[in-house]
Parts: structure tokens; sequence; C-alpha cells
């Protein structure tokens, strides 16, 4: 015959498992589902990073286009742009430098990259662009009349 202290030891045991397994349960469930929300969360945080990134590549590139002290955008200037520009309208650096009232040698060391135009004249060489040949031959022509008048 068994003893009775060691049937009703193995009882306890057995007892106290299943009830360590029914707490344990409930807590390992409430674990899996914590655990699945937070790798959502992460998902949701990385999608919203992405979507953060996106928006900020947009605002850097309107950014990208500065303004100058009074609003209006600044101009790019290009050396060899200035060049192409001053052959395409068929004048010579003294005619070009004459219409930004600069010297011809200031035309030359831009055109090399040796120095670059400040803002005025980078405002002058803008507006340069939009004009034709004809228009600049009629502006050279009054600026050549006006020096010739002021000579005498």
């Amino acid at each position: 015959m068994p003893n009775i202290a060691s049937v009703l030891k193995e009882e306890i045991l057995r007892l106290a498992r299943k009830e360590v397994r029914n707490e344990t349960e409930g807590l390992k469930k409430a674990s899996a589902q914590y655990r699945s929300e937070i790798a959502a969360l992460k998902r949701r945080a990385a999608s919203l990073e992405k979507q953060l990134q996106h928006v900020a590549k947009k605002d850097a590139s309107k950014a990208a286009a500065p303004t100058d002290a009074e609003g209006g955008l600044r101009v790019r200037f290009s050396a060899k742009g200035l060049a192409t520009q001053r052959q395409k309208l068929g004048i010579s650096a003294a005619e070009m430098g004459l219409l930004l009232n600069v010297s011809a040698q200031t035309i030359y060391n831009w055109e090399a990259g040796k120095s670059r135009p400040r803002q005025q004249q980078l405002g002058a060489i803008a507006t340069l662009r939009g004009l034709g040949k004809r228009k600049i031959k009629a502006q050279l022509q009054e600026l050549t009349a006006t020096e010739e008048k002021t000579a005498e």
C-alpha cells in the first residue's frame, strides 16, 4: 500500500502545476497580444517616418529656390552661360560691360570664373537674358549716344 504522505504530496504537486498553468496561460496570451500591438506600432512609426521624409524632401525642393532680401527670386549665375549669352547676342565684352555698367575686363573675369557679379549686377544680367538682339542693339546705340553727349 502506497504511503498516504507520498500520494498527498503528488496530488498537491499536480494541483499546484494546474493552477500555475492556468495563471500563466492568461499572462502568455496578454504578452502575445502586447507583442503583436508593439509590432503594429513599429510598422506604423516606420510608415510615418517615410511619409515625413517624403514631405521633407518636397519642402527642401521648394526651399531650394532661395530669395534675396527684396523677396524676388535669386538669379543663378554661370560663367559659361554668360559667355554663351554674349556670343549668342553677338556683342563684345566691352558692349556687354556697357550694358551692365561694368568694364570689359570685369566681363572677362566673370566669364573666366575668376570673380562673380554682385546681386545688383545679377539682376541686370537677368534682364539682358530676356532681351533679343534688336533690343540689345537699340540699347547699345542709346548708351553710346548718351556717352558721346556727356563726352562733349
